[in-house]
């Protein structure tokens, strides 16, 4: 209104110089421009258009102090000065709402930049919980919350968050149990509870965190503040997976570490072992061809022999594995007759384990099969040792083979107890050793079934363990065909 009254002012001060009306139009157009400078929105400006123009007809043109118009022509520059002042301020406007979201949108980059940078700093997610809080709280200028996730997917029992005078506190998280149920059942990007709007973070598998806004926050946000709230959440989605990634990283390190390490010593000291293995297991072999088998001394020596036996079966099995991880263990593969493959096994079983007698199925035809015999061999001396130790003297222990479209399927079964159920999915690990045996079973460290699987897949096979029904437990490896058979 002021405006309007100077521009009023000025266009008596034109009237009485006896300037033309059109400098007056000018005057109420400069005043429209800047009332639109100075305001916001579009209905200031169009109010101060109508009002110039009432103004203009009331005080400028003939008959004075009325809105009556007795020259026509003036109806032309009413209409021309409507239209130049409403697209003047609709112009004015426009560009002064540009410039206002240029900034907006300069300080969203900056606060992003800024807490990038921190982001790229922090080196634990309660620091990354604290950055988030402090840059949300002072955007939106409000109490905000950060309650982070661990590696399962359960919510941390404390959390960090914003207090009035933006310091930070850490506050314990009453219900994560619900807070869990909460995020898992959520299908929008925003759980509005009574107290809180909750954005949740997520991973790429898993939530890594939520963010807490206040109610009333979240339901009065603007646009801009939506979206700022979003590109923050991107932020902090990926400063978490960045830490969670090279926590892994660390993990796998240090795991191989371990890991190399432990080959090293077992590779050591299954090297020192063999040598000293061997001369006890000539002595010993010696001593029972010299002493008559009702001497005492006969049986002592058959128990030193098979010890030791054991024992080097062991310092085989660890060799061959440390080879296998390392990549050493090179195959010589060549096409064998799978007969002739389990006969010389069984040759050696015979000798190790003259006592036992096993059962062994065939098919008819001739099975070539391109494999490492001395590997398959000793894939299947593990598996018959296996049996031996969970079998009783007087139960059956079997060897069957047979064949699909593209495998042979060679099975070893027994009629011992059995495999928990507890067991099955572990029992191909390194070092995993059943929990429940038969109290005919003897000892074992866990290697020769790892050792199996991984000589069964670097033959390109398969390998599964499963209880038969009628009573005992059943290994299956499988090869694959390559050619014709006869």
């Amino acid at each position: 209104m002021l405006l309007l009254a100077a521009s009023t002012l000025v266009g008596f001060c034109f009237r009485h110089w006896e300037l033309h009306e059109t400098n007056v139009v000018v005057v109420y157009i400069f005043s429209v421009l800047l009332i639109s400078r100075f305001t916001r929105g579009y209905l200031y400006g169009i109010a101060s258009s109508v009002i110039s123009l009432l103004l203009f007809n009331w005080f400028f043109t003939e008959p004075y102090f009325t809105l009556k118009v007795h020259d026509m022509t003036y109806l032309i520059t009413f209409t021309i000065m409507m239209f130049t002042s409403i697209v003047t301020s609709a112009l004015t406007t426009k560009v002064k709402q540009a410039a206002e979201e240029a900034k907006e949108r300069e300080n969203e980059s900056n606060a992003l930049y800024q807490m990038t940078n921190h982001l790229t700093d922090a080196e634990d997610a309660e620091a990354i919980a604290r950055i988030t809080v402090t840059t949300t709280g002072e955007i939106l200028g409000c109490n905000t919350a950060c309650i982070c996730f661990d590696e399962q997917g359960i919510p941390e029992k404390t959390f960090v968050q914003r207090k009035e005078d933006g310091s930070l506190i850490r506050r314990e998280l009453t219900d994560a149990d619900e807070m869990r149920r909460r995020m898992e059942q959520l299908h929008d990007a925003v759980d509005i509870t009574e107290q809180d709007y909750v954005y949740p973070i997520y991973g790429k598998n898993m939530i890594l965190a939520v963010l807490c806004l206040p109610r009333d926050v979240g339901a009065t946000m603007t646009e801009a503040q939506t979206r700022m709230t979003h590109s923050i959440i991107e932020s902090v989605t990926l400063a978490l997976e960045r830490l969670r990634s090279l926590k892994q990283q660390a993990r796998s390190r240090e795991e191989t570490m371990q890991e190399r390490y432990r080959a090293n010593l077992l590779r050591a000291i299954s090297h020192d072992i063999r040598t000293p293995l061997s001369g006890i297991m000539g002595t010993s072999e010696m001593l029972m061809d010299t002493t008559d088998q009702d001497d005492p001394r006969y049986e002592q020596a058959q128990g030193i022999y098979n010890d030791a036996q054991w024992l080097h079966n062991m310092v085989e099995n660890i060799l061959n594995l440390t080879k296998l991880q390392d990549g050493k263990l090179v195959l010589h593969k060549q096409p064998e007759a799978v007969e002739e493959v389990i006969g010389a096994t069984l040759t050696v079983m015979e000798k190790r384990l003259p006592d036992r007698s096993i059962d062994v199925e065939m098919p008819d035809n001739v099975i070539m099969v391109p494999m490492d015999a001395r590997l398959i061999s000793q894939v299947l001396i593990n598996l018959l040792d296996n049996a031996d130790k969970h079998t009783a003297k007087d139960r059956q222990i079997s060897v069957s083979v047979c064949t699909d479209e593209e495998n042979v399927l060679i099975t070893v079964a027994d009629r011992g107890s059995g495999i928990a159920e507890s067991d099955l999915p572990y029992i191909f690990q390194m070092f995993y050793t059943t929990h429940t045996k038969s109290p005919d079973s003897r000892r074992g460290v866990g290697l020769g079934l790892a050792i199996c699987q991984s000589i069964v897949e670097a033959h390109g096979g398969t390998i599964r363990a499963e209880n038969r029904k009628d009573g005992g437990a059943a290994f299956t490896f499988t090869l694959p065909i390559e050619g014709e058979n006869l």
